[in-house]
């Protein structure tokens, strides 16, 4: 069996699987989570303990068994404890402000940049240069903020931009003829 597939998922005080063929929604305190599993894998619950079992071993189904305990499991939490992903705004100038639940960058284009966040997730700007992820669903709080991310990348020369927090960043030499005072 799949060393994580077949560990079994169990559910924080509040929270509520319900099971209806292979739809599984799981609710909690921070909100409610839906989503439609493979028929291939079966799902138990024992009061407050999932078990996922597999129909079959062939190569497919196993890979699925994983990986579907992991969706269920991260469920789970985000219901009761939710997710959250912190990015940093690096560069002279480079700023962000709350607007009721949006958030405005001003990161050295012409105009300023308004991000609205997606549903289930909610944006929050600590300081001038701080923004907080939060929310119950994982896969959407890593989206929106790859996202926020892309919109400027850190650059590799100088470093500014916007990164994760406590992502590190490599930064290139310059060009190598400046660094030693080249010819005239």
């Amino acid at each position: 069996m799949s060393r994580i597939g077949k560990m079994p998922i169990k559910l924080p005080s509040g929270v509520a699987i319900k099971i209806d063929g292979q739809d599984v929604t799981v609710s909690g305190p921070k909100g409610m989570l839906r989503r439609t599993l493979n028929p291939a894998i079966g799902i138990e619950v024992n009061g407050d303990v999932v078990q996922l079992t597999r129909q079959s071993d062939d190569r497919y189904t196993k890979a699925l068994h994983g990986l579907v305990r992991s969706l269920l499991a991260n469920m789970a939490e985000g219901v009761s404890h939710g997710f959250e992903k912190e990015l940093e705004i690096v560069g002279v100038g480079y700023r962000v402000e709350q607007s009721g639940e949006n958030i405005v960058l001003k990161i050295g284009f012409s105009h300023p940049v308004v991000v609205q966040p997606m549903g289930g997730v909610s944006l929050t700007a600590v300081g001038t240069n701080k923004i907080k992820v939060s929310g119950a669903d994982k896969e959407t709080v890593g989206q929106m903020a790859a996202n926020i991310r892309a919109i400027s990348p850190p650059d590799s020369y100088k470093g500014k931009g916007i990164r994760y927090a406590g992502e590190v960043i490599k930064l290139k030499a310059g060009k190598a003829g400046k660094a030693i005072g080249g010819k005239k």
